[in-house]
């Protein structure tokens, strides 16, 4: 069937508008679901809904573009809520926000029921992370996308989740944001204080301030970490860490708190496992690694695992590994290298 000129001229009209807010209305939906898959489906669902729509939409005369923004996070946010109502489970973890640090050893299994948080690789934030938020907004873009801040808003109950993102990430006014979620001004503004006030227990606003890219000392200081984890060298290794640093790997539901418990951990591990092969990258507006073992019979270097860092000032805090070889697709990295790649060649970091 032909496409009539009418309509030629309105999907052409709808992809102008549309087009540039996809990056940043894919990380809202990440921000309200925790996980990029499900801010994939939820992004494909907005703009579906939106296309159908649009005919429907009546651009204010002053701000068509503007308008067109509010309207497409009106959208996505109520699909991202209606997806969260038919969850099982609303919220997304990281280990510990689920028990108490433990002794450096593994007990059980892997907690695979669990819906633990993902990643979110920065080649998604090009273009607008770095962009000067509204004057209004509490948290600046690449705080709100950082590992620690999605993981405290995700235990937050929907609706509040979506007000503190409308509110202090947006930098909409409360009126604004009970527009979109069709809700009174008063029940905003309480749904955003209850929102303020379990945030505060779970993040705290007096963190170091954070870099767009690493400085030359963090630069040499990711050297030194690709080096440690390559030679298995605990004691550099332990070097890096802060004193009081931690380390979570989902789907264990075991981490780990202080340098040394980290350090004997990864002793005895490393002992377990064949040659390690790391791959910068990053995620979540930190710095990362794409973590490949070598296996003997296959003679290639397999993927193993995501490790995202968390440095502050000399140092790093705190260590993610994502330990799902799946996510490699995601950070646009290949699931094995040849047994005979010129490792060299690929990682300037050896030399750093």
């Amino acid at each position: 069937m032909a496409i009539e000129p009418a309509n030629i001229e309105e999907n052409q009209a709808f992809e102008r508008l549309a087009e540039p807010f996809r990056r940043e209305i894919k990380l809202h939906c990440y921000r309200m679901l925790g996980s990029l898959h499900e801010a994939e489906d939820a992004l494909q669902e907005t703009w579906l809904r939106a296309w159908r729509s649009f005919s429907s939409f009546e651009a204010g005369s002053s701000d068509e573009r503007g308008s067109f923004r509010a309207w497409l996070y009106r959208i996505a946010t109520n699909a991202c809520l209606n997806a969260l109502e038919s969850r099982k489970h609303q919220q997304r973890y990281l280990p510990d926000q689920l028990g108490p640090a433990g002794p450096p050893k593994m007990e059980g299994g892997p907690a695979l029921d669990v819906p633990w948080l993902e990643p979110y690789p920065d080649a998604n934030l090009e273009g607008f992370a770095d962009a000067a938020p509204n004057p209004e907004a509490r948290y600046t873009a690449r705080e709100s996308v950082h590992l620690a801040f999605v993981a405290a808003i995700q235990q937050l109950p929907p609706r509040q989740r979506a007000a503190l993102m409308l509110c202090d990430v947006l930098g909409w006014a409360s009126a604004e944001a009970a527009s979109l979620l069709g809700s009174s001004t008063a029940s905003i503004n309480s749904a955003l204080q209850r929102a303020r006030e379990s945030l505060s227990n779970r993040y705290s606003d007096r963190r170091p301030p954070l870099e767009s890219q690493p400085t030359p000392a963090q630069q040499r200081l990711l050297g030194r970490y690709l080096q440690a984890w390559e030679g298995h060298d605990v004691n550099g290794f332990v070097a890096v860490l802060k004193e009081d640093a931690t380390a979570v790997m989902p789907p264990w539901l075991q981490w780990f708190a202080g340098r040394e418990v980290i350090g004997t951990f990864f002793a005895a591990a490393w002992k377990t496992c064949g040659g390690l092969h790391l791959v910068p990258t990053s995620a979540n507006g930190q710095p990362a690694f794409a973590i490949y073992e070598f296996s003997g019979a296959d003679k290639r270097w397999n993927a193993h695992s995501i490790h995202v860092l968390t440095l502050e000032d000399d140092a790093i805090s705190a260590i993610t590994l994502f330990l799902d070889p799946r996510l490699f697709q995601d950070f646009g990295l290949v699931q094995f290298l040849p047994g005979d790649a010129d490792s060299e060649l690929r990682n300037p970091l050896r030399h750093a």
